[in-house]
């Protein structure tokens, strides 16, 4: 028999051929006497496809900022690296590379770095990344997401991989369009595609798996140990690169590892660095505060860009004779920087201690606009409703987030943007460390109870604002179908930015508090459930889900699952009452709802 030649992927037989295998394989995996499960059509593939995208899909690793035109390149010469590369050694180590360094090393930038190249010279490849990010939405810190992310980006990438889809069958499309992806569904569509894969290579760049959580990790690392047990096997080309902090160790059989701790190519870009980017000439004093400044980072990029930042302010001031002690009195640790950066002035210490709890506590990250908001309803109430919003440019807002956090929070470059510290070692130092506590003792041991406090009180005080003229909030809502409700809707998000925010969070940010032991007592006898009603049934898109005028707080509390507000509900045992809303009564809503505590505190 003849063998088969194509002329490459694109050859239009070869696609024959590669769908006829899919659909081979897809019947194999159903196993033998099930019944045949009808291959979905293209625009039934072409949903479930847009199903894997989420808004900050990319977020994260567009917000790290590309390396300094001369670092990072030394990984491209490291025998790791290259051993890596080299298809003839894939068998020793299964196609994993781990690179491995201390909080603020630079690993983020190294991995994009990385990425970038082999986007660049690896065009016969298939490259596809993903930057966990514990800053940011669930997804951007889940495995979940990441197989989304790969899927995602792997079938775009090869279209006719998208068969894999039809083991889903019919049950998997909804009305509505979106699907519920479980991550063990995921796992077995990217198994599905990587054995389809036939003379394709698929790299994978996986950034900071300390960002996520341990169990995950260790799950997902498992599963691509098998993979790459399959791919060897089938003499398929799978490779992944992680990059991780050294905590927690995760044992892999086979593979590579690069700690970036003493690395010459490391060192040298610090050195590259602070050549370029301490400007503070280049004389006999300054060389020798280069120095000085290189041995104290022991390797922490991040430490060296805000200490260069530090004192090339004081140079700008004039102030040469100091830069020497001032580097010295800068601890080298860097939590100890963190402290010493939010700690070295008195000037708005209640607009700092906000904007930390906003980001720190916030139940979703917030946008600039929403945070800016969020921080003037605590510091200056006075001025939110005063309708000067026109005034309030995204230039203003920008630079009021920088000069609250004290440089420490950043917004992400995505197609939402969004503020989060600079880097996950300034959580760290906040919440592991008790840097919280320890820069605002008045909170006490409870910081974080007292933080969900004082934003639920943010919450109440933006939702208070005079704001009926502006959303007509004297007549009836119009149905939620109708243009007239996305219009004000869309009043909302330009004059009122953090009023969604108010009134969906309100209420979870007092369960948070009340569950550490700040007494909710009296937000439950005094919340503005009418005013409440009117802003929910406004943001809300699905008519079946808006309140009636008559809705009781219990039953809303037990339809949101926040258990912790009903047991100090003063009537909480009237959850067999019935309600003119959805589900009747307070207990039904939460037995609909899935909301697991509400109906064991309603039992209890």
């Amino acid at each position: 028999m003849g063998m088969c030649r194509f002329t490459g992927l694109e050859d239009v037989e070869y696609k024959k051929v590669s769908a006829a295998l899919c659909r081979m394989t897809s019947a194999i995996s159903r196993g033998p006497g099930r019944e045949e499960i009808p291959s979905l059509d293209a625009e039934q593939r072409r949903v479930l496809l847009d199903s894997l995208r989420f808004d900050q899909i990319d977020a994260r690793q567009m917000t790290i900022k590309s390396g300094h035109a001369k670092t990072c390149k030394w990984l491209l010469k490291m025998q790791e690296y290259l051993d890596w590369l080299d298809v003839n050694k894939l068998v020793e180590h299964h196609g994993f590379l781990w690179i491995k360094g201390k909080p603020g090393t630079g690993k983020s930038t190294l991995m994009k770095f990385a990425h970038a190249h082999a986007r660049k010279t690896m065009k016969d490849k298939i490259i596809t990344p993903f930057f966990f990010n514990a800053r940011g939405e669930d997804l951007e810190k889940s495995t979940a997401g990441m197989y989304r992310s790969l899927l995602l980006q792997l079938l775009e990438r090869t279209s006719e991989l998208q068969c894999v889809f039809d083991s889903l069958g019919l049950t998997a499309m909804s009305s509505s369009g979106s699907h519920q992806w479980s991550v063990e569904t995921l796992k077995e569509l990217f198994e599905q595609a990587i054995q389809l894969l036939g003379g394709r290579s698929l790299i994978c760049f996986i950034d900071a798996l300390d960002e996520c959580e341990e169990r995950q990790i260790r799950d997902m690392v498992a599963f691509f140990e098998q993979l790459g047990e399959l791919a060897i096997s089938a003499g398929i080309r799978f490779q992944v690169c992680f990059s991780s902090r050294h905590y927690p160790h995760i044992t892999i059989s086979k593979g590579l590892d690069l700690v970036l701790e003493g690395q010459e190519g490391h060192d040298q870009d610090i050195t590259n660095y602070l050549d370029s980017e301490l400007k503070i000439g280049h004389g006999k004093l300054a060389e020798e505060i280069r120095g000085e400044l290189q041995n104290k980072a022991s390797g922490v990029f991040m430490w060296v860009v805000l200490v260069v930042e530090i004192l090339n302010k004081e140079n700008d001031g004039g102030r040469v004779h100091v830069l020497r002690q001032k580097l010295r009195d800068i601890p080298n640790d860097l939590h100890e920087l963190f402290r010493q950066i939010l700690m070295r002035d008195c000037y708005n210490r209640d607009e700092l201690l906000l904007c930390i709890q906003w980001i720190l506590f916030a139940k979703q990250p917030l946008k600039p606009e929403e945070l800016y908001f969020a921080i003037l309803s605590g510091v200056a109430p006075e001025v939110i409703g005063s309708g000067n919003i026109d005034e309030i440019t995204t230039d203003v807002m920008k630079k009021f987030i920088l000069n609250s956090s004290k440089g420490l929070a950043e917004i992400t470059k995505s197609k939402t943007p969004t503020v989060q510290f600079i880097h996950e070692s300034v959580r760290d130092f906040l919440i592991k460390e008790n840097g919280l506590g320890e820069l605002f003792p008045d909170l006490g041991g409870n910081f974080q109870g007292q933080s969900h406090d004082r934003l639920k009180q943010c919450c109440l005080i933006y939702m208070g604002i005079e704001n009926s003229a502006h959303l007509g909030m004297g007549k009836p809502l119009p149905e939620v179908s109708e243009e007239e409700a996305t219009d004000f809707r869309q009043v909302d998000t330009n004059t009122f930015p953090f009023l969604e925010y108010a009134t969906h969070m309100v209420l979870c940010h007092a369960d948070a508090a009340e569950s550490r032991g700040v007494d909710q007592g009296d937000l439950i006898r005094t919340f503005p459930l009418a005013n409440w009603i009117k802003l929910s049934n406004l943001f809300e898109k699905v008519k079946v889900r808006r309140y009636t005028q008559n809705a009781s707080l219990l039953y809303i509390l037990a339809e949101h699952n926040l258990s912790n507000l009903i047991r100090v509900h003063p009537n909480n045992i009237s959850y067999v009452e019935v309600e003119d809303e959805r589900y009747g009564l307070p207990l039904f809503a939460a037995l609909a709802t899935g909301s697991k505590e509400a109906v064991q505190t309603f039992m209890e």
